[in-house]
């Protein structure tokens, strides 16, 4: 290599492409280095990027994800292949140390020195650390790369074992105390990190309330109160006065604040910020600005003519903007710049999307109202933890920006509306879904729909009508639309089948991008081949990308819908080998997760009858787990409050008393409600609870597109509200009237009349070929109720399937049913008989039987409860943090904490 300035043209003597160097390893440098490869087909340019990590570009939005995966290359962005291209030149674990700006190179930080035509800073910025003493005390963290994860993860998992101690009992763990200092959107990550981790958090904030910048102060109470329902606490208006060690440990131990509080700690993680790398531009002698940052024009090109910055360590317009979306765009501009174009940085879109699982929250634009004469429009749900905004010119008409919280659907379909009228009332689009009010928009082709991309609603439209695109994942790869955070997909997905629709294109029915077949073409093709195992399945009927090898390995859509079409297709218990992998959170530990981590527990009553031994059996094991207890409206009674190493013990109890799992977990039959029928009601004219028990035995565990609901009256008083029902059974003098699709929720319909006066052998055979119809042709997800609507002849057709055979597949159904209820198997039972499924069921990998520590309980009306994090923290006998005392807002009650 030479240190004289290359030529113009030219990187190095002899070679014939000129060469961009970029400096940094992160998702804008990711970005540009797609872009350019994607843009200069002429292969005009070769490009270098040199990352400080050792390891590829990943995903640092989905930080968080890396506690779930476990696997970096899980987070990786973009296609692999890019790496894999001759003109890209990936250097990792290669520092870029200095740059000689006058002969035109970089040196890395083993001594090479590499040339360059154009050099693109793409440095990115690190986490702050505030100036507070003790910030540099083992156990104090920050939270900006998989290595700083990975450290904290080590950390923490340290402290827990350190934490366990043997006593008569059995092993105790003492409870890892973290804090997260900055209530911002990273804080949060960071907070739902430790959680993760298994760790309590509590967020220290010294603003007015969370995300101060991004959502008002009504947003922040809201988002608070969300927050704290995932057990963790939160401080605001609290400036750290200072850490203090641990006396014997000398690790982190305390946390001293300004208004004389304080807080005992394991952990602690700053996450308060970021500041541009700007080293190297301030030792190359490049402009920075007032608080950093190396000074841009509009085409993010420096002082100097062959040095670019683009992201977080860009200081464009006079500031610093530490979002994904512009860092995306300036990379965008920079390529555009070098191959000819006159592109200039439009300005920032920063609209943001909380990505914390479990809490939802965004916002776009004015999002504080600070528009002069601008009128805000507010919906607020404090009991439901929802909280709208929008903020519009002082005619009602313009969008000037909008916050929401608890329920951000509306974000995608209003935030590419900026700037623009709303057509109708804009309190419209804050009422909740289902009711009907907010019209459908149809987007402006200017409006930005991918602000990560900056992809406008036009380009995407282009995909379709220019470009052949005729489907979801064909409008991705051509626009690079929903790539990213991904929180625009529903809104691509919604205008890229409306503009086939309109060009007369048919409506890709594809279950996801692995598999080009709808859920009921691959449940008759997996029927049919005989598969048995999603690896089977994928490989034999997944779609193969262009240029890769397989067809991967699914994702959160296909997964699911392999998982339940396999259970409906009796292929053994759903915990079983690979298909345990298959399900979600309450399939995987057959119980449904409440908002506080816990489960409950629902065990089968068939019609709704339990004998007086019974009831007293689900009483004793309610009283010794410290369960809450309460009727279902499907006569069941649940059970709230159990932690995960509970469950095998708890169903133990229920089985050894007759019980048998109730399915309130899954995708499949949930209850079959009845009344007292003839056996007891003066009105009766059959035994509905008698019919009601021989469906409900009939029908458990039958797994299907989505849950399903059964009633029977017995009689046409309809105490047992059957017509509300996906299948509701009717007593008449003559026999029985069979109701099908109806559906309670957001959006109720009454069951259709299918048939009238059925004796009872008729009646079971008609129920059994609907359901399995159903189970066969319908879409996931989808209720009873709008499959039959959409269903191609209504509900004649299907009629005419189940009753009169018109499809010539009515033995078939038969057959199907028939098998299900010959090998039926309680799913609790198999578990507790199988100890490799048992071993599922365990709080922590290194002690199953020991109890999360951030699992308490208060009490409520007399029963037990989740307590909140506060008093987790407070522990049993105090003394608690003064500040954490005085009224505790809890699922709408208020509770006092106690000093």
């Amino acid at each position: 290599m030479t240190s004289d300035p290359p030529t113009s043209g030219s990187s190095t003597p002899g070679a014939d492409r000129r060469h961009v160097v970029v400096v940094g390893g992160g998702m804008v440098a990711q970005r540009f280095v797609e872009a350019l490869r994607a843009r200069d087909t002429a292969g005009e340019w070769r490009v270098s990027l040199f990352a400080e990590e050792p390891r590829k570009p990943y995903d640092r939005v989905g930080l968080t994800r890396y506690f779930e995966v476990r696997d970096a290359e899980e987070l990786t962005l973009g296609d692999p292949a890019l790496w894999d291209d001759p003109l890209v030149e990936l250097h990792r674990d290669c520092t870029v140390v200095a740059i000689d700006r006058e002969a035109r190179t970089v040196t890395d930080r083993l001594g090479n020195v590499h040339p360059y035509d154009e050099l693109v800073l793409a440095t990115g910025s690190n986490a702050a650390r505030p100036p507070i003493p003790g910030n540099d005390l083992p156990g104090v963290f920050v939270y900006r790369t998989i290595d700083d994860v990975a450290e904290l993860r080590g950390w923490v998992e340290a402290k827990r074992e350190a934490g366990r101690v043997e006593t008569r009992g059995g092993v105790v763990e003492k409870p890892v105390r973290g804090a997260v200092i900055g209530g911002g959107l990273l804080g949060l990550e960071a907070a739902g990190a430790l959680k993760a981790l298994g760790a309590q958090a509590t967020v220290i904030e010294f603003g007015t309330h969370l995300m101060g910048v991004q959502v008002d102060l009504g947003g922040g109470q809201a988002l608070k109160r969300l927050i704290n329902d995932k057990g963790i606490a939160v401080r605001a208006e609290t400036a750290t006065k200072e850490m203090k060690p641990h006396r014997r440990t000398g690790h982190v131990g305390r946390m001293d604040f300004a208004d004389g509080g304080r807080l005992d700690v394991d952990v602690v993680v700053m996450a308060t910020g970021v500041r541009p790398r700007d080293e190297l531009a301030r030792e190359a002698g490049l402009p920075v600005g007032e608080r950093g940052g190396a000074v841009v024009d509009l085409s993010c090109r420096t002082e100097d003519p062959h040095v670019w910055a683009i992201g977080e360590v860009a200081c464009i317009e006079g500031r610093c903007i530490g979002l994904v979306a512009p860092g995306n765009t300036m990379a965008e501009v920079v390529v555009d710049q070098l191959l000819g174009g006159e592109a200039e940085f439009p300005g920032a879109d920063t609209a943001t999307k909380l990505k914390l699982s479990g809490v939802d929250v965004a916002s776009f634009g004015d999002a504080h109202g600070r528009t002069e004469d601008c009128i805000e429009i507010v919906w607020a749900d404090p009991t439901a933890g929802v909280y709208k905004k929008l903020v519009m010119s002082d005619d009602a008409k313009t969008l000037l920006g909008g916050v929401f919280v608890g329920d951000a659907a509306p974000y995608a379909s209003l935030r590419p509306m900026l700037g623009a009228e709303l057509p109708g009332d804009p309190a419209a689009f804050l009422l909740p879904e289902g009711t009907g009010g907010a019209p459908d928009i149809e987007l402006p082709d200017e409006a930005n729909v991918c602000s990560c991309n900056n992809v406008s609603a036009g380009t995407i439209r282009g995909a379709v009508t220019d470009h052949d695109c005729t489907s979801v994942g064909d409008v991705k790869s051509c626009t690079k639309a929903g790539t990213t955070c991904g929180a625009c997909l529903p809104l691509v997905k919604k205008i890229t089948e409306t503009e086939m629709t309109k060009a007369g294109i048919e409506v890709s029915t594809a279950l996801c991008e692995h598999f080009e077949m709808s859920r009921a073409q691959l449940f008759d093709a997996v029927r049919v081949a005989e598969l048995h195992s999603f690896t089977e399945i994928i490989g034999r009927f997944g779609v193969v990308p262009e240029g890769a090898s397989s067809p991967g390995r699914g994702c959160d859509i296909c997964k699911p819908v392999v998982g339940s079409i396999l259970a409906s297709q009796g292929n053994g218990h759903i915990l079983s080998g690979e298909q345990s992998t298959l399900q979600d959170t309450n399939d995987h530990m057959l119980a449904n997760m409440q908002k506080d981590g816990t489960y409950s527990v629902v065990p089968r009553m068939p019609g709704g009858e339990v004998t007086p031994e019974g009831l007293i059996v689900v009483g004793q094991v309610a009283k010794d787990f410290g369960l809450y207890t309460k009727i279902t409206g499907g006569q069941r009674i649940d059970m709230f409050g159990a932690r995960v190493e509970q469950l095998p013990q708890i169903w133990k109890r229920l089985v050894e008393a007759g019980f048998e799992s109730g399915h309130a977990y899954g995708k499949s039959l949930r209850t079959v409600k009845s009344c007292v029928g003839s056996t007891w009601c003066r009105y009766g004219v059959q035994d509905s609870v008698g019919m009601a028990v021989e469906l409900e035995l009939r029908y458990r565990g039958l797994r299907s597109p989505h849950k399903l609901k059964m009633g029977v009256s017995g009689c046409a008083r309809e105490c047992a509200e059957a017509r509300g029902k996906d299948v509701g059974v009717i007593a008449t003098d003559k026999g029985w009237n069979l109701y099908v699709g109806g559906n309670g929720g957001q959006t109720p319909k009454h069951a259709l009349l299918i048939a009238e006066d059925l004796d009872t052998a008729t009646l079971l055979t008609t129920i059994d070929r609907f359901l399995m119809l159903y189970i066969r042709t319908a879409d996931r997800l989808q209720r009873t109720a709008p499959w039959v609507e959409e269903y191609e002849g209504g509900l004649d057709a299907i009629r005419d399937v189940i009753m009169a055979d018109s499809l010539g597949i009515a033995e078939d159904l038969d057959a199907a049913m028939a098998a299900h209820v010959e090998g039926y198997e309680d799913e609790w039972k198999a578990v507790l008989e199988d100890p490799e499924k048992l071993a599922r069921f365990g709080s922590f990998v290194n002690a199953p039987s020991t109890p999360d520590p951030a699992l308490a309980y208060v009490p409520e009306r007399g029963q037990k409860r989740p307590a909140t994090p506060e008093e987790i923290a407070a522990g049993p006998d105090g003394p608690v943090d003064p500040s954490l005392t005085g009224p505790v807002l809890v699922a709408g009650a208020t509770l006092e904490v106690r000093a």
